[in-house]
């Protein structure tokens, strides 16, 4: 459940890259640009990476910063501190010249990370959440865990795509489930799917459902850090547990473009941290990486258990998303 934006506003969401199913994005905008504009500085959040096809990169600034939108298309919504996070919605424009025009936007902790996104007239959001909509296909029957469930941007994802599925989300903060079913519809999706969607409070590191999980989605950040628990193997072995035989998780592992709040973190060596622990549970050849841009360390989402056949995932999948299959490659340390 991150993204990053004006620090931490989009942790994880970078402008769309071209692909044949996203056409190409307007140049962004920096936090002043030439034109002298003020903008609503935005990170990324993990967002789609670069066209396998065509080698295309999300476009960068000059500074290496990340795009902003003109205040002027930029509304707040909700601005509050809870027990646990300070708690920002913002909505987005459908006239700025920028690829979130139209969205709405939760964001989470000090630097702004972005941790859900709503569109109100597509479903896809280009971001990590698509991703993660990959994952029913290749589970055995059973349920979905999301744990850091947000504002719900991949149970949306996956309820509408994948109608057998069940989907159990667990995240800490109260304060985020009400704001999801304020402005983001989460309480109308849950009066849709009484039966498949259930939103649960609290450690989701102790999630649990009868006979385990088909999957785990695993999207855990606190203060714009990947939580520190996901550098331990022992945690991993934990939720390992917590599945069904042939189950599998997906993970954002974050990456360098989530901004911690402290400044003395650096998120690729968190990231790196995080899939070294996982190695250590889920060892050569049950470890691929999906990295989110041109840069290997930028962002990524990792998958546990032996690969499957890619064209008989991509067969079971909606055409916007059967190209994340074949962006997946096996993990090797760094080290």
């Amino acid at each position: 459940m991150k993204l990053a934006a004006a620090a931490h506003i989009f942790p994880q969401f970078h402008p769309p890259f071209s692909h044949p199913h996203h056409p190409n994005p307007p140049p962004p905008l920096l936090a002043a640009d030439r034109r002298g504009k003020d903008l609503f500085p935005i990170k990324s959040h993990q967002s789609h990476s670069p066209n396998p096809q065509t080698t295309a990169a999300a476009t960068r600034h000059d500074d290496g910063g990340d795009p902003g939108i003109p205040f002027e298309h930029v509304k707040t919504l909700a601005k509050f501190k809870s027990r646990h996070n300070y708690i920002r919605v913002i909505q987005v424009s459908r006239a700025a010249d920028h690829p979130l025009a139209g969205s709405r936007l939760l964001l989470l902790d000090a630097p702004g990370n972005i941790h859900s996104i709503s569109f109100l007239f597509k479903t896809l959001t280009n971001a990590y959440y698509d991703v993660f909509a990959t994952l029913p296909p290749i589970l055995p029957p059973g349920p979905v865990g999301i744990l850091g469930f947000g504002a719900g941007s991949a149970a949306k994802i996956i309820l509408e795509l994948h109608p057998q599925t069940a989907v159990h989300g667990w995240e800490l903060d109260p304060s985020v489930v009400a704001v999801a079913r304020e402005y983001f519809g989460l309480e109308k999706l849950e009066s849709k799917h009484p039966d498949r969607l259930f939103v649960n409070t609290g450690n989701a590191l102790n999630a649990s459902v009868k006979d385990g999980f088909a999957g785990i989605l695993v999207d855990l950040f606190s203060k714009g850090c990947v939580i520190p628990e996901l550098q331990d193997a022992a945690t991993w072995e934990k939720l390992k547990r917590s599945l069904k035989k042939g189950g599998r998780m997906m993970v954002n592992v974050g990456g360098s473009c989530v901004e911690p709040e402290d400044i003395r973190k650096d998120g690729s060596v968190i990231m790196e941290d995080t899939l070294k622990a996982m190695n250590r549970v889920f060892p050569a050849g049950q470890l691929s990486v999906l990295s989110l841009d041109s840069r290997k360390d930028d962002s990524a989402v990792a998958l546990t258990g032996e690969f499957p056949d890619a064209d008989e995932w991509k067969k079971a999948l909606k055409k916007p998303l059967r190209f994340y299959v074949d962006m997946w490659q096996p993990y090797t340390s760094s080290n």
